[in-house]
């Protein structure tokens, strides 16, 4: 096995026992990334020597005799959104340049503190706007096991690139699905976590209410060592929760006699044959496990979550990126003649097309004329697709239900009806309306070898829970692997 191919847990116990090093692992995960990005493009910004020097330092603490961290020595692959200190982050945008932040997120502080290499920084819709990493400024990022696929969105690199072999897990962020799907149509496992676990500090913002970051892997295992980093209350980061006290060591759990509801509105919904088998067969796992197999009913969710999430979504949206002017940071022009044009220019040049559209549409909706019908209507119906959740878990300890009706589109195929697209979001979206947690896992591959994955919903504050029942499907259904979709030079 090459090193390139280790889990998490398997890196950390080889660097600590010196059986490699720290360095041998980054040079390892960073000549596969070389090897495979020319077809890949998951990465926007490769990190060669700051990973080494990563690497040296917690080899050098090894050789003290230092405790070097529960990630020592793993590379790790890091959303364009999310901040880095020194290093650029352009949310895969022209309008930030080549901005290098002056300070690092939250969660990338902890990740450094607890032993972990920056490998890099995932390509990504820009601003996270979208569902096939297809609108960055950087270019399409291709699926690892079919490079004429998308590999999901927003944070398709970061989940290309976990499933490629680059670094054993990678961070994204999900606003409406944007870990969950791209873990699915890559072939591996996500971590949407319950909203306020992770600090959301030093993250470059899409819709602040619905905004989580969250971990990709390929093993159970991995994503609960991850979330143990992270899930920690953050002063500096006004929606995170303090005193859960989350414990993500993973007792040995068994599903006998746990309630998993299918919700009966999404019932007579069409699914691509695959995503059908995959739902049989883990219906199959759930019952010969002792599991209840019941049904809840979700009525307001499935007639006006889309709706609902999107005058929200992009109402935030609007008042997030109105500080991008070319004035304070980022993109400017040297053309204009006055601040007004100066505006007009680098907002018209430095957004793509997805972005200046959800922006408009905000505005719209949050005009003083429409926001009672719109944006305010739209708040009231989240509160009931809130209250829809807490009553079904009454009766379910958890919710299984697929990530996305379809497999993976084809490159250029996925933009030729935007609404469309946005409608195929109704099974991840209302998740973030409610602020639950949700896993990805994965499940198979279809016969044409693309991945199919499914997603397990728990209330708020059951990740922990959720990573446990994970564990035990992953026993049945066999671990993800690295792709093999040619990537390789």
């Amino acid at each position: 096995m090459q090193l390139y191919e280790l889990t998490v847990q398997e890196t950390v116990q080889g660097v600590r026992s010196k059986k490699f090093s720290a360095s041998e692992v980054f040079e390892a995960s960073m000549a596969q990334a070389v090897a495979c990005e020319s077809r890949l493009s998951a990465l926007i910004t490769l990190t060669v020597e700051k990973g080494r020097e990563q690497a040296c330092a917690i080899d050098a603490k090894i050789a003290r005799g230092e405790d070097p961290g529960p990630l020592a020595g793993v590379p790790v692959v890091l959303k364009d959104n999310i901040c880095t200190r020194g290093v650029r982050t352009t949310a895969a945008s022209t309008v930030l340049g080549h901005w290098s932040p002056p300070y690092d997120a939250t969660v990338w502080g902890l990740l450094q503190d607890a032993g972990a290499l920056l490998l890099g920084k995932g390509n990504m819709d820009e601003f996270a706007m979208g569902n096939t990493c297809g609108s960055s400024s950087f270019g399409y990022t291709a699926n690892p096991w079919d490079l004429t696929r998308v590999p999901g969105g927003s944070s398709g690199g970061s989940a290309a690139a976990t499933a490629a072999g680059y670094a054993p897990f990678a961070l994204g962020t999900d606003t409406g699905g944007s870990i969950r799907q791209p873990a699915s149509f890559c072939g591996i496992h996500g971590m949407k976590p319950t909203y306020g676990a992770v600090s959301r500090y030093g993250v470059i913002a899409y819709g602040s209410s619905l905004d989580q970051v969250g971990p990709f892997a390929r093993t159970i295992e991995d994503l609960a060592l991850v979330m143990q980093v992270l899930a920690r209350h953050d002063f500096r980061d006004s929606t995170s929760v303090a005193g859960k006290g989350l414990d993500f060591s993973l007792a040995p759990a068994a599903l006998k006699g746990k309630r998993v509801a299918l919700v009966k509105d999404f019932e007579g919904f069409s699914l691509a044959g695959p995503i059908q088998e995959a739902k049989k067969r883990v219906l199959a796992v759930l019952k010969e496990e002792g599991a209840e197999i019941v049904e809840v009913e979700l009525p307001t969710v499935a007639r006006y979550a889309v709706a609902c999430y999107y005058a929200i979504a992009l109402s935030e949206a609007s008042t997030n990126l109105g500080r991008y002017d070319g004035v304070r940071l980022g993109y400017t022009t040297g053309s204009s003649t006055d601040v007004r044009e100066m505006f007009e220019e680098v907002r018209s040049q430095g957004f793509g097309f997805e972005v200046k559209s959800r922006i408009i549409a905000g505005t719209c909706l949050t005009d003083s004329s429409r926001s009672e019908e719109y944006y305010i209507a739209a708040t009231k119906v989240r509160a009931l697709i809130a209250r829809e959740f807490e009553q079904a878990f009454k009766k379910a300890d958890f919710i299984l239900q697929p990530v996305t009706p379809e497999l993976p589109a084809k490159i250029g195929d996925a933009h030729e009806d935007a609404i469309k697209g946005y409608e195929s979001d109704l099974y991840t979206l209302p998740v973030n309306l409610a602020g639950l947690p949700g896993l990805t896992f994965y499940v198979g591959h279809s016969e044409n070898g693309l991945p199919v994955g499914l997603q397990l919903l728990g209330p708020r504050w059951s990740d922990a829970e959720l990573l446990s029942a994970g564990l035990v499907l992953e026993g049945y259904l066999g671990k993800p692997r690295i792709a093999t979709g040619g990537v390789s030079e």
